[in-house]
């Protein structure tokens, strides 16, 4: 297996890297395009793997599928004839799940093994469940397999005991095409469901509220064809900036909505960092040692749980010590020990770290324990003295696109070897 072998130095990123489209977005927009039968065309999608897995799974459900050109899918569900998704593919990531919102608003019956992906602690899909019940669907789930059928799905009111963002895109999924009309309260606010709430309304779905606690969605029999282009990806955009701080950089990132990315802008501005935004771009510089804080992970428009490892390497440089609250993920702290065979010295606490700041680093094996941590390994690589060799590695290119050659732009020095 092939693994990443990063080179210290404490080097500064320098220069201007691209965005990329939003992997949250993306990985629940190309199931929903399932929902009709009309051709769609998705733009700025990332080249990463987990859309090319899913684009794998709707082709073996029946659905054509082409890249006239980088970044760019044309999608065909005229011929979609199963409504059971396979084992070998799901198993290999989480996103997997918003078939069932899909395969039930179209045909009311869906088959789909449990998800894969990143292993974050208990994630449980008893919302998703919840929600489709109270839509009419009935479930069962017996060896790993999810089922559900319907004669025919209902709009309904939903109330989300946790604001999930599975849940919430998945029940706007089904409930596009139900009888009706439902309404999902404590709905999750994120970004990417608006994107997705963008993408159906411009099929003909009629969802309002997206991006609030309350969306209410009137079901219409059928959908059309659409062009869509996804949204920058607010994470990919954190972990250069973040990148940029920790190595003392100065970066200017293209593509991006700064909107979206206010609960990272002020941490960093509160530890000393110079964030200056224009437009869809940003630039990040630090001209003195940044100073500690104490970051507290939530939903949206909170600060995102999904940059909550790297956050934890830049504040190993920060002047003072840092805590770390988790709100979002249990387990979400599998990364710790990694990092302190690095030389990190950090203390969990519950779901709480507390960082001690001016900690040097040293390069060290170490294992990407989900998505994240792994472009957190990388960062702490370029900070740390001597070399880093971090394994797993498939985990990282699960969500960044060509995150080796945009940081060798910037100046880093990292390659793959075997």
């Amino acid at each position: 297996m092939p693994k990443l072998l990063v080179t210290g130095g404490k080097r500064p990123l320098q220069g201007t890297v691209k965005i990329s489209g939003a992997k949250n977005a993306a990985v629940a927009i190309i199931p929903a395009a399932i929902l009709t039968s009309a051709p769609v065309r998705l733009e700025n999608l990332p080249e990463i793997s987990d859309i090319h897995v899913l684009v794998e799974i709707l082709q073996s459900l029946g659905v054509r599928a082409s890249w006239p050109e980088p970044g760019v899918l044309l999608l065909d569900s005229s011929g979609l004839h199963s409504w059971q998704a396979p084992y070998r593919l799901v198993s290999r990531l989480r996103a997997s799940y918003y078939l069932l919102g899909a395969l039930a608003g179209r045909f009311g019956r869906a088959e789909v093994p449990a998800p894969g992906g990143c292993d974050l602690g208990p994630r449980p899909i008893d919302q998703h469940l919840k929600g489709l019940a109270a839509l009419g669907a009935q479930i069962e789930v017996e060896h790993g397999l999810v089922k559900i059928a319907a004669k025919g799905l209902y709009g309904g009111d939903i109330y989300l005991d946790v604001v999930s963002v599975g849940a919430t895109i998945n029940l706007m999924l089904a409930a596009v095409r139900a009888q009706g009309k439902t309404v999902i309260e404590n709905a999750a606010r994120e970004p990417e469901i608006v994107d997705v709430a963008n993408f159906l309304n411009a099929m003909g779905a009629r969802i309002r509220g997206a991006g609030t606690d309350v969306i209410k969605i009137t079901g219409v029999d059928e959908l059309g064809g659409v062009a869509h282009s996804v949204i920058p990806d607010r994470v990919e955009a954190g972990t250069y900036m973040i990148a940029a701080a920790a190595t003392a950089g100065d970066v200017l990132l293209l593509d991006v909505i700064p909107k979206h990315l206010d609960p990272v802008i002020a941490k960093l501005r509160e530890m000393g960092v110079t964030v200056e935004v224009a437009g869809d771009s940003l630039r990040v510089s630090v001209r003195e040692t940044p100073q500690a804080i104490d970051i507290k992970t939530f939903p949206y428009p909170g600060f995102p749980t999904d940059l909550q490892s790297l956050a934890m390497v830049l504040l190993t440089r920060a002047e003072g010590n840092s805590i770390i609250t988790e709100n979002v993920f249990e387990s979400r702290f599998r990364h710790v020990d990694e990092l302190k065979r690095m030389g990190a010295r950090i203390k969990v606490e519950g779901r709480s770290a507390i960082i001690e700041g001016v900690c040097p680093l040293s390069g060290a094996p170490v294992r990407a324990t989900d998505l994240r941590a792994g472009a957190a390994f990388i960062i702490a690589g370029l900070v740390a003295d001597g070399k880093t060799l971090i394994s797993d590695i498939d985990h990282i290119y699960r969500g960044y696109e060509n995150i080796c050659g945009k940081l060798r732009a910037l100046g880093a020095s990292l390659v793959e070897v075997e």
